[in-house]
């Protein structure tokens, strides 16, 4: 067994590495997307290709060994790919840039430290590799399968001119490539010193102990507090970029089975098998099997996600943070990682070929946020049913929006920007405003934007109202104006646009994402719409689903939030019920009001007043029923 003060070290030393190679990229990198956005992230994976550290979701080093036998790998080499349909499933959309480095000791692999980000361009029909109406992966960028971009610590310069000539942002390409395989090896000598310094034995175990512990946690205390039973739950992407706005459904069964668990306790109770690792339950039955027959045949458009390589292997760490909103507290939800523990837990299961899930080659992929996003909440969802409601409702989705064209000294320029939105109200407290659900990702400052870009940021506020009304509100979006200096394109990636982030044990859908320009509406999915200069972007997005009714919501809290531009006074009295003379609350009006406000029996499930639109009149659909 291995030396429980060891494991802290270890277990500390790899958050230490990981955050050293985030922030030697973030420093070194030259574009906004990477440096000042932060949509990148880094991993630590073990010899056996488990991720060992869990502070965010990273790619996979599967497709790295699959090409390259790790016997044949050496010190100094750097792999590269960004290869959807080559990456057992780690790698989304063309512009997520993935670079591997083998860590050494003794003369042999025993760990990799791995980075990958989305940059600016990689080529494509569009400038920023994301063309919102592609129907084939050709137009939306350079693919390439892995390669080793670094040999013993000589640069493939081959390779570099090749990618970079196919980028319309060369430079910020080629430094934030420099950037992450700098970093990287950086990260490799550092988690190689630390085998100098415990011995590969000793590491090695430390690793296995970390992964069990994992494991047995998500185990006890997360997935013991789900009902045995079978559930369905399903949520929607709203339209592709090529066919009319319609349901793309994401459809998840969850089968809960805690046999395995109580057979384990036994045995434990019995006193056999002290010894027995988690990794004894790797061929064991999973406790969860996510089973995702009913989702929609793939689509002509952008939001396939290919997703059914490696079991799911991406997909079960991608998933696996929901389950933490079932942890005791808050506290002891920030304080659990996810790691590869959580792998033998969840068993998953694909429908065939050509659904959004599983498309087949060469189908697009770039808006692929549409649905592996959606699957957050999807499993939310179906664990709301499963639990009565202790979970959060919708939370934003990720969207990207910006603004290309020439500056005034006739030099080419792209600003997209990754905003956020509100997440969803929870059974314990409000939802957060204005969150990005990219780990450690962010908006980029004003001041940087305009003495960047050729545009003026008049407002970054709070889209009041767009909260979901519910006992506990929903988080807030953004409320943002952009006014073009020269003349330009508007560009957009975004989701819920008709649809809305849906409410949950009685509360109430949460406002969907607007832009206005020149007062003229936008849809989500665009590539080139001009902009005159002078003219204003108004930018307004999700606001997360609420949580309980909103006539349970404390009045108080109500005029806290008028008090604070979040909830208008027409939101005040329609949403919640609450009559306000000034800043004072007519209790007795309030009390009358909600009586007569508050329906006789709600739904579980409210998708908002855009679900009717797009399902023939229907206001809910059958899955929602408890």
């Amino acid at each position: 067994m291995a030396d429980p003060i060891l494991i802290e070290i270890v277990e500390g030393t790899l958050a230490s590495v990981e955050k050293e190679v985030e922030t030697a990229i973030a420093r070194t990198a030259r574009s906004p997307m990477i440096r000042d956005a932060h949509d990148f992230r880094a991993g630590i994976h073990d010899v056996k290709l488990r991720k060992l550290t869990g502070r965010s979701y990273s790619a996979l080093v599967q497709p790295v060994v699959r090409d390259f036998p790790i016997e044949t790998m050496k010190p100094g080499d750097v792999y590269f790919h960004n290869d959807v349909y080559l990456s057992e499933g780690g790698i989304g959309h063309l512009p997520d840039l993935c670079v591997t480095v083998p860590v050494f000791h003794g003369g042999e692999v025993v760990a990799f430290v791995q980075a990958f980000g989305h940059h600016d361009d990689i080529g494509g029909a569009v400038p920023g590799s994301m063309p919102s109406h592609a129907r084939s992966v050709y137009e939306e960028g350079l693919m390439v399968p892995p390669i080793k971009l670094w040999d013993q610590g000589v640069p493939n310069e081959a390779a570099l001119r090749i990618m970079t000539r196919n980028s319309r942002m060369p430079d910020s390409l080629a430094g934030d490539l420099d950037a992450e395989c700098s970093a990287c090896l950086m990260g490799a000598r550092r988690l190689g010193e630390l085998f100098d310094r415990y011995g590969k034995q000793n590491v090695e175990a430390c690793f296995d102990a970390i992964i069990d512990k994992t494991t047995e946690t998500f185990r006890r205390e997360l997935l013991a507090k789900i009902p045995e039973g079978t559930y369905v739950w399903e949520d929607y992407a709203e339209h592709d970029g090529v066919d009319e706005p319609r349901l793309h459904a994401q459809r998840i069964t969850l089968t809960v089975d805690h046999s395995e668990s109580r057979s384990s306790r036994r045995e434990s109770d019995e006193g056999a098998n002290e010894e027995r690792s988690g990794l004894d339950h790797e061929h064991a039955p999973a406790p969860l099997t996510i089973d995702f027959t009913g989702t929609s045949p793939q689509a002509k458009g952008p939001i396939n996600h290919a997703g059914d390589y490696a079991d799911g292997v991406f997909l079960k760490k991608w998933l696996a943070p929901v389950l933490r909103n079932l942890a005791d507290t808050p506290e002891r939800m920030a304080e659990l990682d996810v790691n590869e523990g959580v792998v033998p837990l969840i068993e998953m299961r694909f429908p065939g070929k050509g659904t959004l899930l599983t498309p087949v080659f060469p189908a697009p992929t770039n808006a692929r946020t549409f649905v592996i996003l959606r699957l957050l909440g999807v499993l939310a969802g179906v664990l709301a049913k499963a639990t009565g409601g202790r979970m959060p409702a919708d939370q934003e989705t990720i969207r990207y929006t910006g603004v290309y064209g020439a500056d005034g000294e006739g030099h080419p320029y792209l600003m997209r920007e990754v905003l956020g939105g509100g997440s969803g109200g929870r059974w314990y407290a409000d939802g957060e405003d204005t969150i990005h659900v990219v780990p450690d990702s962010r908006n980029i400052p004003v001041e940087f934007a305009e003495a960047r870009w050729p545009f003026r940021v008049e407002r970054l506020a709070l889209a009041t109202d767009s909260g979901g009304p519910g006992m506990f509100r929903g988080g807030l979006g953004y409320d943002k104006h952009i006014r073009m200096l020269r003349d330009a394109s508007y560009m957009s990636i975004a989701d819920r646009s008709i649809l809305s982030c849906w409410g949950v044990n009685g509360g109430l859908a949460g406002r969907p994402f607007r832009v206005e320009i020149a007062g003229k509406e936008m849809e989500g999915l665009v590539d080139d719409h001009p902009v005159q200069a002078g003219e204003v972007i108004r930018i307004r997005t999700t606001g997360g689903g609420g949580w309980g009714s909103p006539y349970d919501r404390d009045p108080r809290a109500v005029a806290a939030d008028v008090r604070d531009g979040k909830v208008s006074i027409a939101g005040a009295l329609g949403d919640y019920g609450v009559v306000l003379d000034g800043d004072r609350i007519d209790e007795e009006g309030t009390a009358e009001l909600r009586a007569r406000l508050r329906p006789s029996t709600g739904r579980f499930f409210d998708r908002g007043p855009g679900y009717p639109k797009l399902a023939g009149g229907r206001t809910h659909a059958e899955v929602d029923e408890l």
